[in-house]
């Protein structure tokens, strides 16, 4: 017997193959036709979720980033609660899902030559750094849109950190320490 799945339980499944394909083929073999293929649906049925190929690739990047900010908010609600753990945890979560979602980068990239998709990663931008502004309230003296703008900045050099870690130029343990040291750094009147 063969049971239909409701349009919600169909993108998620879609969206599962989709991040299959990216890890075996790379961003460049997802297409909305190989999508299908390999997800053994038609292709009305792809395009009906995502529209396009921007769309599939947006869908997924917002499917990894919503992944990775609810790690970073879990990692954040089970810390003690001082600075040195909160950056130790906003870092390591952050470096965590660059190792276990390696998909992500190249899917921010695949984005970022669309115009049309640059407000969305702005706005997916903004969620995150304010969930490490949210974190980072009670040790700081900064007004929130100066705290904002400094999380940007942080979130910056976790990206570029990022990079050194996939190129195999830092492990681990030494981006992580980086990360913490920044963020720290922002407050030194704990």
């Amino acid at each position: 017997m063969n049971t239909r799945l409701t349009k919600t339980a169909r993108r998620e499944q879609l969206l599962e193959v989709a991040l299959r394909l990216v890890r075996t083929r790379g961003v460049d073999g997802l297409t909305l036709v190989t999508l299908a293929e390999a997800a053994g649906v038609s292709r009305p049925i792809v395009y009906d979720h995502f529209g396009t190929r921007a769309g599939l690739l947006l869908a997924l990047y917002r499917d990894l980033d919503e992944r990775h900010r609810l790690a970073l908010e879990d990692a954040i609600r089970d810390a003690p609660a001082t600075i040195d753990a909160i950056a130790s945890v906003i870092s390591a979560s952050y470096f965590a899902c660059t190792l276990d979602l390696p998909e992500f980068a190249p899917l921010s990239a695949a984005l970022k030559g669309n115009p049309e998709l640059e407000p969305t990663q702005h706005e997916l931008l903004a969620a995150y750094t304010t969930t490490m502004a949210k974190a980072l309230t009670p040790y700081s003296v900064l007004p929130p849109a100066a705290l904002q703008l400094r999380c940007t900045a942080l979130l910056g050099a976790a990206e570029a950190l990022a990079t050194e870690l996939t190129h195999h130029r830092a492990t681990a343990a030494e981006v992580t320490t980086a990360l913490t040291d920044l963020i720290i750094g922002q407050f030194p009147t704990r």
